[in-house]
């Protein structure tokens, strides 16, 4: 458990501490004191244990979705089809170092960005003595950390090594960018449907590096 999850767990309790003392000043019986203690435990662990693991949840959902055929994110051989969100967007969960996200399919990013949270989530370090990079977007210029990732996965495509950066600015998104879209064999919009294939191994250093090749894990 992180510290932020701590602190927020710990005013969870104080705002049951708080609700029991109305309670208790009001002369309510004890034992509907201590049942309504119990529900409200049970409300407050339901609730973190939803935020703690909101991103595992939805990649549950997603692959239950996708048996039945009502997923946003399907897997047909070594092909994946992603459709269109209301937003006009293309949403892919996608897997970082084993973690699960939700990214924001850019193909006018030139390098996959992720957020601060993802990235330590992911047990991805940035270099505190190394420089910024400055890096241009719809709201402007910003400055932001180069890292490596070392594997990236949607359904059964996999790349290692992927450059990117990571940044605060970025708030709770994470963009997929060009430099994983041009490791694959193709990628194309069919009817609101982006198809994504993988590349073909060429040898033992064809997934490495920026040049390697996306390819089903």
């Amino acid at each position: 458990m992180n510290d932020d999850h701590a602190l927020n767990l710990a005013y969870l309790l104080i705002f049951l501490v708080m609700v029991l003392s109305a309670l208790s000043v009001r002369r309510i019986p004890l034992g509907f004191m201590v049942r309504s203690a119990a529900a409200w435990l049970v409300i407050i662990a339901i609730v973190y244990l939803g935020v703690t693991y909101r991103y595992d949840l939805s990649d549950g959902f997603t692959q239950i979705a996708g048996k039945l055929g009502l997923a946003e994110q399907s897997v047909q051989g070594d092909t994946v089809r992603i459709r269109m969100a209301s937003d006009g967007h293309f949403w892919a969960h996608v897997r970082i170092n084993g973690v699960a996200r939700r990214m924001l399919i850019d193909s006018g990013a030139t390098t996959t960005a992720l957020s601060q949270e993802t990235a330590t989530a992911a047990g991805i370090v940035t270099n505190s003595g190394e420089l910024p990079v400055l890096v241009e977007t719809a709201n402007g210029t910003i400055s932001a950390k180069r890292v490596r990732i070392a594997r990236v996965a949607i359904g059964p495509l996999a790349a290692n090594d992927l450059g990117a950066i990571v940044s605060p600015v970025f708030g709770d998104v994470d963009v997929l960018g060009m430099n994983f879209l041009s490791r694959l064999k193709s990628w194309r919009v069919e009817q609101d449907t982006l198809v994504l294939e993988p590349g073909r191994a060429t040898g033992p250093t064809a997934n490495a590096g920026s040049g390697g090749t996306v390819r089903k894990a």
